[in-house]
């Protein structure tokens, strides 16, 4: 499967795209290659986050990140991911991952969650799920791949080719959601992952019902920009339910 993964990318974009080392190693080298290959994509991409964020997180926010994000780590099955947890200061609400495990939460989803230990514990599980079944790193291959050979030189390192191309397209690329299927399987994933980590795996669905209920409300926070991204509400909450065999 490695090595038909390498094929695919060089079909991508050819010869130029291989001699990226980062992306070599993680088409073609082991798990741990991998994943330490796109922990230092995500450092990179984090970095230019932060540029734009313009400043640290809400304190109390990013303290209960902190308290939140090592119980869940723990319980990850593969050792070699690590994952880094930051509040965003201020700006759109949205969560959203980078490769590598670097994952960033805005205060409005924060305030959402009414600081609530297990529903900031789905928040950041789905965002941990997309990491470990790399969905970010999988949607980032995608996007330089086509644009490799016009937009950005990949035969350059990743700090000299990741962070020029993000402040280009801007982070809110991040910010938008995978497919149907994928958002789906964050969210299983990410359910599984609280439970096991001690978490109330019902919060998963409260904290669902809170994006929900917003549909019907004026949006104070603002979060129907980042809703408008993914798949229904009802939809994602009869998916948890089901797969987790979660009460009515």
């Amino acid at each position: 499967m490695e090595r038909s993964r390498a094929y695919l990318i060089g079909r991508l974009a050819g010869k130029q795209f291989r001699k990226a080392k980062w992306i070599w190693e993680s088409a073609t080298g082991s798990d741990e290659d991998a994943i330490r290959a796109e922990h230092g994509v995500g450092r990179d991409m984090a970095a230019v986050v932060r540029e734009q964020a313009g400043g640290a997180g809400d304190p109390a926010a990013q303290a209960l990140l902190d308290e939140i994000s090592p119980v869940l780590a723990d319980r990850v099955g593969n050792r070699a991911h690590r994952f880094e947890v930051a509040a965003l200061p201020g700006g759109a609400p949205t969560a959203f991952a980078l490769p590598g495990g670097f994952i960033f939460v805005a205060p409005a989803l924060v305030e959402l969650a009414g600081r609530d230990r297990d529903e900031l514990a789905f928040v950041v599980a789905h965002e941990m799920a997309h990491v470990i079944r790399r969905h970010a790193v999988d949607r980032l291959l995608r996007e330089l791949g086509h644009k490799a050979l016009s937009a950005v030189s990949l035969a350059t390192p990743a700090t000299r080719t990741i962070a020029p191309w993000l402040r280009s397209v801007g982070v809110r690329w991040l910010e938008q959601a995978y497919s149907r299927e994928l958002e789906f399987e964050a969210d299983e994933l990410g359910a599984r992952l609280m439970r096991a980590a001690g978490f109330d795996p019902a919060a998963a669905l409260r904290m669902l019902q809170r994006l929900g209920d917003l549909d019907a409300q004026a949006d104070p926070l603002g979060l129907g920009g980042y809703l408008s991204t993914h798949p229904p509400v009802p939809d994602r909450i009869r998916h948890v339910r089901e797969r987790l065999g979660l009460g009515v």
